[in-house]
């Protein structure tokens, strides 16, 4: 039987996925690279990093593809990968079950498939030969004389990822390209590229473009692809118009790529699925996603040493009868808990398992109750959804009422039809009344009723923020706490003054990006795995740590200004008062303890300092990190000493 103390935890074993379990269930990722080989992405240009070499697009588009690759080994391993190469010459010499059946002028370069590392260390040589011979590219892929039809490398790439990508995974195409209009005179083209790139959406394949420009090159989505890759949702009655694509997000230089394939290699997977009830018969469908998770590191593995091999270990978690050395079916496990004055029970095994069957509780026993009870209690027999309360003036919603991570609500078409467009009218409704909604919700089979406030977010074109409902979740009056009140002083407006100067000169002006610095931690840990997978040598000193302050450049624009406020704080009043910190069962009145520097200076002067107690003395030697053991003597004898250097 579990532990009565326990009664209040169910297995998340028992936390069912919502409805579209085929989305949930998607927990690998296919990634195929579609890179375009004509002679614009093979011309030979200067290196950025090495001046003395030469490089090339398609160079710089599969060393992209390698390191991600790399990454993925490590922070992806259940993830497939492809790279399929168009226009170019180049044939299979060998039949595959991949890549069979693709368009001419198109090559599979590498097969769809889980990451291992000689698949990488093959493309890595390929690039290391490219690096010496910068005519090897060409050389193996020769580029044709016309180009391919955009329908054409749709429908390769549904072939591909039809015959080599699991059903339940989420499937994506990076297509990377430096021609903005591949067919510049033919409509029926065109139209083709449109037909079969909705088939690739049908077959929940998202398409993800990655343009290139240089100066001499310049990359216009309007010409072709604005027409052909639609990225708006919103398409009944907005004023936005869903041919257009966001220039910031597609068109990028090639030093950049890389850095733009890392922003988009996570995928958006929707935490849950449930129906947004607005009234009584009237409910649309909605998506959730979290837009701020921890990233942690990976889940490790048991290994059972065979000897000539190792093995991985079957870990099983659950309840063990010690009697009979056998797992408990989780439809016998109950719950109990505590009875205050309870006295223990002298009945015997089969009175107390008798009484737990016929949910009988004698006076001054524990109750019990099943997982399926637990639920009931729990989720107060409520199905996963929201039910819209009603509105509030958007200026009720305060700062301290989030104070859990808000999620992001997007309307999901499948399930109830119309409700993209109802979703639309809703926000845009809110947005212009400047409303929030009130939102009883349960996301998840297994949790509480949460109060939710429903924040309106419009679309932002310049900040890629979409257009959706941020739900965040209230809290209940048991859940506020009122923070300790404390005296406090307040500096001078001359120190103010000097602390606004430096802080002045060390503020970054673009802000806090946090795509521009990752987690330390996760980073070196990432470093040393990938190191040890693909058999690198791993140096701990090369790794940099894009986090730490730059103390050289702060020194150099504000030195002469720290130095200034650190002299105005050492004479200020306010700072040198010090403040002793007591434990919670004594609380002496800290006006009582508090010294003042320049008291303490005269006091020695006058040869005065036994007048101070020693709870005053210890809060000084605590101010100037001096030790306060020892006696009264002690603490003056070190008080004299520090007055004697200072």
């Amino acid at each position: 039987m579990a532990p009565y103390d326990d009664w209040n935890r169910v297995d998340d074993d028992d936390e069912d996925e919502l409805q579209d379990n085929a989305l949930f269930d998607a927990k690998k990722d296919v990634i195929l690279f579609c890179i375009d080989c004509s002679p614009s992405m093979l011309q030979l240009r200067p290196d950025p990093e090495e001046e003395s070499k030469m490089t090339s697009h398609l160079y710089a588009a599969l060393d992209s593809a390698m390191n991600l690759q790399k990454r993925k080994v490590v922070t992806g391993p259940n993830d497939s990968f492809g790279i399929l190469l168009f226009n170019t010459t180049r044939k299979l010499n060998t039949p595959r079950t991949q890549g069979s059946e693709i368009k001419k002028n198109m090559f599979l370069y590498q097969p769809i498939g889980p990451l291992s590392a000689p698949v990488i260390q093959e493309l890595i040589q390929l690039l290391h030969t490219a690096q010496e011979n910068p005519e090897e590219l060409r050389k193996q892929f020769t580029p044709t004389d016309s180009r391919v039809a955009m329908g054409d490398v749709f429908t390769s790439c549904n072939w591909v990822i039809r015959d080599g990508a699991p059903k339940t995974a989420t499937k994506r195409v990076f297509l990377i390209t430096d021609e903005d209009n591949p067919h510049p005179s033919s409509k029926q083209l065109r139209i083709s590229a449109q037909t079969t790139l909705e088939d690739l959406a049908q077959a929940g394949v998202v398409v993800e473009p990655f343009f290139i420009q240089t100066e001499d090159k310049p990359f216009d989505v309007t010409k072709f692809y604005s027409t052909v890759l639609q990225t708006n949702v919103f398409v009944d009655d907005t004023d936005l118009d869903p041919s257009v694509l966001t220039e910031s997000i597609s068109v990028s230089r090639i030093e950049d790529l890389l850095s733009q394939m890392k922003f988009r290699e996570v995928t958006k997977r929707a935490l849950f699925n449930i129906p947004f009830e607005l009234a009584q018969g009237f409910t649309i469908g909605v998506k959730g996603y979290g837009l701020v998770t921890e990233q942690k590191k990976g889940d490790y593995k048991y290994f059972v040493d065979l000897g000539d091999r190792l093995e991985v270990a079957i870990v099983k978690t659950g309840q063990l009868d010690e009697d009979r050395q056998v797992e408990v079916d989780k439809s016998n496990i109950v719950y109990g808990m505590a009875v205050v004055g309870a006295a223990p029970s002298n009945d015997d095994d089969a009175e107390a398992d008798s009484m737990a069957a016929t949910k009988v509780v004698k006076s001054g026993q524990r109750p019990f109750y099943t997982a399926d009870e637990m639920r009931t209690f729990r989720t107060l027999s409520l199905e996963p959804g929201l039910k819209l309360l009603g509105f509030k003036p958007r200026d009720t919603l305060r700062f301290e009422d989030n104070v859990k991570h808000s999620q992001f609500i997007y309307p999901e078409e499948t399930t109830y039809a119309g409700s993209k467009r109802t979703f639309s009218a809703l926000l845009k409704s809110m947005i212009k009344k400047k409303v929030i909604g009130l939102a009883r919700g349960v996301l998840r089979r297994n949790s509480t009723p949460t109060m939710y406030a429903i924040l309106p977010q419009d679309e932002d074109v310049n900040e890629m923020e979409p257009a959706g409902f941020h739900i965040i979740p209230l809290p209940f009056a048991d859940d506020i706490r009122s923070a300790p009140i404390e005296e406090g002083y307040i500096a001078s407006d001359n120190l103010k003054d000097k602390a606004r100067a430096w802080i002045n000169k060390t503020t970054i002006k673009s802000g806090y990006i946090p795509d521009s610095y990752p987690n330390p931690a996760l980073a070196f840990h990432y470093d040393q795995l990938e190191a040890s997978a693909f058999r690198e040598e791993f140096n701990p000193d090369a790794f940099e740590d894009l986090t730490e302050p730059n103390v050289d450049l702060i020194h150099a624009k504000a030195g002469k200004l720290l130095k200034e406020w650190k002299v105005e704080l050492a004479n200020d009043h306010s700072a040198t008062l010090v403040v002793p910190v007591t434990g919670s069962k004594r609380k002496p009145d800290a006006s009582q303890n508090s010294i003042d520097l320049l008291e303490v200076k005269t006091r020695f002067e006058e040869g005065s300092l036994m007048k101070y107690k020693v709870d005053q003395l210890k809060a000084f030697c605590r101010s100037q990190n001096i030790p306060t053991s020892g006696n009264k003597s002690d603490l003056i004898q070190r008080v004299e000493d520090w007055c004697k250097l200072h």
